[in-house]
């Protein structure tokens, strides 16, 4: 026994020492796999080249019956010990998942299926999740806005539900305790809040903008005129495509050329900056804006500026797109 004790201490002394990065492995191990099937798992891999040791030293620490499904990500070349340590830790392997900001609950559920290959109407019934919802204190269906985009990582084999709660878990902890009180000042719902500054987040191309769109929503606002956003009626659609005249007489509760004040709920996923912005405008008379094809906005305080402004960008960028109206 004494020299099984001294040949696991010198394993284990191995493990710990220090050695360059080596390439790794993903190596999944299924639901209530056996020692013997795991260690299998890890031979055909080309990670471990004795199973009977592995078994040995595996019931040698106790670690027989501790074998947890995953993927795990393995060194080549690592030693027994790490290889029984790691297929028992449950420290499963994670992927990236990149959510851009200003995505619809819809467009998300495709990025998800593509990038993780989660099935895009089980993530959809996720985002339907009324607990979660009841969480954020939101007033849709949906967690549309609450789904913070940013770039996740996820474990391999993790459900729709697990996603999306780590989403909404990540927008909780973006969301800081000073806000509510400025919510308090603006005489704003946290709810109304996301749902402005998701509007915002579908406007702006130019960062520096944010806070002088934010103050065109709010003075519009204040005076009783519609907020008129392009983004809502893309909303309203359902899809992104270039927007025709009659689009604006689209109705729905979301088309803001159609309906006063704020839409129901957000449009899409705002990112931190756009609620930083939504919640700290800048101070502004401007009441109007146009895109110019590099995505800055020009802003005006009256009718006959904006239009002024509406034709100088498109005379300036004459045989391109009209710019949206804002």
């Amino acid at each position: 026994m004494k020299g099984h004790v001294g040949a696991a201490l010198l394993l284990t002394l191995a493990c710990g020492s220090g050695s360059p990065a080596r390439p790794t492995v993903q190596v999944a191990i299924p639901p209530g796999a056996t020692l013997s099937a795991t260690a299998d798992t890890l031979v055909a891999h080309g990670v471990l080249k004795s199973p009977r040791f592995f078994r040995w030293y595996a019931r040698l620490l106790g670690k027989a019956d501790e074998i947890k499904a995953g993927v795990y990500e393995i060194s080549e070349g690592a030693s027994v010990p790490r290889l029984v340590r790691t297929v028992t830790s449950g420290r499963t392997a994670l992927r990236k998942l990149v959510v851009p900001e200003g995505l619809m609950v819809a467009e998300i559920a495709v990025t998800v299926s593509q990038q993780v290959g989660v099935p895009l109407e089980e993530f959809l019934a996720a985002s339907r999740d009324p607990a979660l919802i009841a969480r954020v204190q939101a007033r849709g269906l949906s967690l549309e806005g609450y789904l913070f985009p940013s770039t996740h990582l996820v474990r391999y084999g993790a459900t729709a539900q697990e996603i999306v709660q780590q989403m909404v878990t990540e927008f909780e902890a973006h969301w800081r305790p000073e806000w509510n009180a400025r919510l308090d000042s603006l005489k704003l719902t946290r709810h109304q809040l996301v749902t402005l500054a998701s509007i915002v987040e579908g406007e702006v191309r130019y960062a520096p903008d944010r806070p002088f769109v934010a103050s065109v929503y709010y003075n519009r606002l204040r005076r009783g005129m519609r907020l008129q956003a392009d983004p809502t009626v893309i909303y309203a659609l359902g899809r992104r495509r270039r927007l025709f005249e009659k689009d604006y007489l689209y109705r729905s509760p979301y088309n803001t050329y159609l309906i006063d004040g704020l839409p129901p709920g957000p449009i899409g996923q705002p990112s931190e900056e756009s609620i930083q912005a939504t919640l700290y405008p800048a101070y502004s008379g401007f009441l109007f804006f146009v895109a110019q094809p590099d995505g800055k906005h020009v802003f005006s305080r009256t009718l006959s500026e904006h239009l002024a402004a509406i034709r100088a960008v498109r005379d300036a960028s004459r045989g391109l797109r009209p710019p949206p109206r804002g």
